[in-house]
């Protein structure tokens, strides 16, 4: 008897702790009960639908074609200030899209850095953009740029990193370096992310459990942003556009959770790794930073900038995470990569 209790113990207690680890099922697009399908969409070869936006110039009359990588937590309708006129100037048509999992695009469990880069290829390819294109990634977006750089060199024109994530365990980092830029960030943070490269599995339950802070962004600590990031958003609409609602709507663990799993998981390379796609100096990786971004520590883009031989270092005195929302700077970004 005491042996079948101890048994029924045990079976109920793993049992509670599998239901506390494992993340809930994503609410599709289009499924029973999902959200509604409200944007144009390609079908991959696997079957799974990116969500797309097209702006700027038609794609059939411009010179220079942009794929848009947004961020944590953002999605394709995320909004840079740039005119339709700079567009028609520099001859532009963009996409940008949802990326796995986030607002219309299907969610994908084996989603890893390598798969962004071939998200990428297939959505010019299907939207016949062409054999080249630029590529823009914006902070956590990034790390699709850097991927992109890896699996499809051959298909950039060249790539702009904005206030680029970074991996602290990238093997290129000297160990002083990583160790340094790595407490700068909070230890909830810190922690964090450690738990997205060690214990992937625990992910869920980390980001949902109350014994300790995770994540500060989600957690909505405004000591994380420096003081020109805090007037950016004291300069924000009151009234939320409901597009967050949107970014999350298939799921929070579809969208940010595995976006930051594959992002700090381990990756198949190492910035050093890559190869200059263009040496006849027919294009270049621009790295842009904000001197006071609290966020992503400039040292480590700094020090990338100074490795690679391909890569144009751009930091920007006064300016922290947001840069890219300043309507001078987004100009300068997109007019850098077209012109030069």
């Amino acid at each position: 008897m005491i042996v079948k209790i101890a048994v029924a113990v045990v079976g109920g207690l793993l049992g509670w702790v599998y239901m506390r680890i494992k993340p809930p099922p994503p609410k599709i697009c289009g499924s029973p009960g999902g959200p509604p399908i409200t944007s144009p969409r390609v079908r991959l070869d696997d079957g799974r639908h990116l969500s797309y936006r097209e702006w700027g110039i038609s794609k059939d009359e411009a010179k220079h074609k942009i794929i848009i990588i947004h961020g944590f937590d953002s999605s394709k309708d995320l909004k840079l200030p740039i005119s339709q006129e700079l567009f028609k100037e520099l001859q532009i048509y963009v996409v940008s899209y949802d990326r796995a999992g986030y607002g219309e695009s299907d969610p994908f469990p084996k989603r890893t850095v390598k798969s962004e880069a071939f998200d990428v290829q297939e959505l010019a390819d299907k939207l016949q953009i062409g054999p080249k294109f630029y590529v823009i990634g914006l902070s956590m977006g990034a790390y699709a740029v850097w991927s992109c750089l890896k699996y499809i060199p051959h298909r950039l024109s060249g790539v702009s990193l904005v206030v680029p994530f970074v991996n602290y365990w990238w093997p290129c980092l000297p160990a002083d370096l990583a160790k340094e830029s790595f407490e700068q960030l909070l230890v909830q943070d810190r922690w964090t992310f450690r738990v997205a490269l060690y214990a992937p599995w625990l992910f869920h339950w980390w980001m949902n459990q109350k014994l300790f802070p995770s994540l500060s962004m989600m957690a909505g600590r405004m000591d994380i942003f420096s003081e020109p990031d805090l007037e950016f958003l004291k300069s924000l609409p009151p009234s939320p556009d409901g597009n967050q609602e949107k970014t999350r709507q298939q799921g929070v663990y579809e969208s940010l959770y595995r976006d930051i799993m594959a992002g700090y998981g381990k990756w198949e390379f190492d910035p050093f790794d890559l190869s200059n796609p263009w040496p006849d100096n027919s294009g270049a990786a621009h790295i842009w930073q904000g001197y006071e971004d609290k966020i992503i520590p400039y040292k480590v883009n700094r020090f990338l900038s100074e490795k690679l031989p391909f890569v144009r270092y751009h930091e920007i005195p006064g300016k922290g995470h947001f840069l890219a929302f300043d309507s001078s700077l987004c100009e300068e970004i997109f007019r850098t990569l077209v012109v030069g």
